[in-house]
């Protein structure tokens, strides 16, 4: 065999054991030490093994990576969740499905605290399905409004994503993460106007509030929501205002966090050792994936497979616009199956070289493919964020009933993912005044 189909028969084994449900750190690195064993030879595989890993952990950018972690474990586990929903329940609970569009402007408050949209979907299910169903909501609506706002929390920095996409794609970190922000604002706008027509045309979805909240009730809660935009100011105000980089971002975010629940007295011991423990778990996980796609990175490479595919593309896209829609293809398939960050780092070695060879820019193809991994989190029949929300709810609301509702989402994606493409300057916009 030549190096070239050697490389395809290795990526073809790595979707076979994913799809034998192999963990994909396992998978990726498996594979891809015994491609390199077989392209080079087996000291050239340990050799590997051995260096690139330590290479990758060492990267002084993938600090952020915890310390969002934390930031956002702590705000949870200390409950500065629970007053946002409030405020936005209060404030908004006058329009059509108000409870509805309360959830999905909370869920952004929230993942602009966290990172993660499994927690935003986990920690909005918990506060705001229960709520609704009360209110008499469609199940339908009321799971599906949760599963797809938490969503935000890959796009809305910090973004957990975005820091790993910057330091395999090597874009500044800083300009992807602001560039997240308007199509994270964009997203949940699109939400709230499909929600609200939706509800004025069929009132039967979301019974109408019987009675208003009173102004002094609307700002009492408001009151009580300052942790929130304090976090957000000191991660995206610091790094907008060029005070403080990416890393340092993060570490001002979680000292904030921890600052804003002692000076609440909610800090307590064993919130504060969930928090950590939280984040020190999620952090070996995305660190032992991350480690398989760097093998395979270098597998691919050494078998030329990114080469060849750059050259391909290269020779019949004349328009590059056909390369990202061929890309958004590939992305929305394999999001049906895959769990976002592996889908991200198994494709990214193959994908990355072409963008480049287009001359593409690669702060814009980040927000897509972000953008994309959050669409992935909403389809059958692995929608993690659908599966999140079912194990909340349980046997009330049954999955099939969250996947339909789920369609009205993934319907307002469309349009949003249009825009973005036909408008590259909605995620350009922002990063470029930073450089001036």
């Amino acid at each position: 065999m030549t190096p070239l189909q050697i490389g395809f028969a290795g990526l073809g084994a790595v979707f076979v054991l994913i799809a034998l449900r192999v963990p994909i750190g396992v998978a990726l690195g498996g594979v891809s030490v015994v491609g390199i064993a077989v392209l080079r030879s087996p000291q050239a595989a340990l050799g590997a093994l051995g260096a690139l890993p330590f290479e990758f952990a060492a990267h002084w950018s993938l600090s952020a990576v915890p310390m969002f972690l934390l930031m956002g474990a702590v705000a949870y586990h200390t409950g500065m969740t629970g007053s946002l929903f409030r405020a936005a329940r209060l404030w908004l609970g006058f329009l059509p499905g108000g409870l509805a569009v309360a959830t999905n402007f909370a869920a952004a408050g929230f993942a602009a605290a966290s990172g993660s949209s499994m927690a935003t979907a986990a920690a909005m299910g918990r506060l705001a399905i229960p709520e609704m169903l009360r209110a008499r909501y469609e199940p339908g609506l009321a799971t599906a409004v949760v599963a797809a706002s938490g969503t935000l929390g890959s796009l809305i920095p910090p973004s957990i994503l975005m820091v790993l996409y910057g330091i395999f794609a090597e874009q500044p970190i800083g300009r992807l993460l602001i560039a997240g922000i308007v199509p994270g604002l964009l997203t949940a706008a699109v939400y709230a106007a499909m929600i609200i027509l939706r509800c004025w045309l069929n009132p039967a979805l979301a019974p109408r509030a019987e009675e208003p909240a009173g102004w002094a009730e609307r700002l009492a809660a408001l009151r009580q929501v300052w942790p929130i935009p304090v976090l957000v100011l000191a991660v995206i105000g610091s790094l907008y205002g060029g005070v403080a980089t990416p890393t340092e971002a993060a570490a001002v975010g979680a000292l904030a966090a921890c600052g804003i629940a002692a000076l609440q007295g909610r800090m307590s011991r064993a919130a504060m050792g969930a928090a950590v423990m939280e984040a020190l778990e999620g952090t070996a996980s995305i660190f032992f994936i991350a480690i398989g796609a760097v093998l395979l990175s270098r597998f691919l490479a050494l078998s030329g497979m990114p080469g060849f595919l750059a050259g391909l593309m290269g020779s019949w896209a004349v328009d590059p616009l056909l390369v990202v829609i061929g890309a958004s293809l590939i992305y929305l398939f394999l999001g049906c199956f895959l769990d976002p960050l592996g889908l991200m780092l198994l494709t990214l070695p193959v994908l990355l070289p072409m963008f480049q060879a287009l001359n593409l820019d690669l702060v814009w193809i980040g927000v897509l493919v972000i953008k994309y991994l959050e669409i992935g989190l909403l389809t059958p029949p692995v929608g993690m964020n659908a599966y999140v929300v079912s194990g909340i709810v349980g046997k009330e609301v049954p999955l099939p009933t969250i996947f339909r509702g789920l369609l009205w989402f993934l319907a307002a994606e469309a349009v949003i993912v249009a825009l973005l493409i036909a408008y590259p300057q909605i995620s350009l916009w922002l990063p470029d005044l930073m450089g001036r």
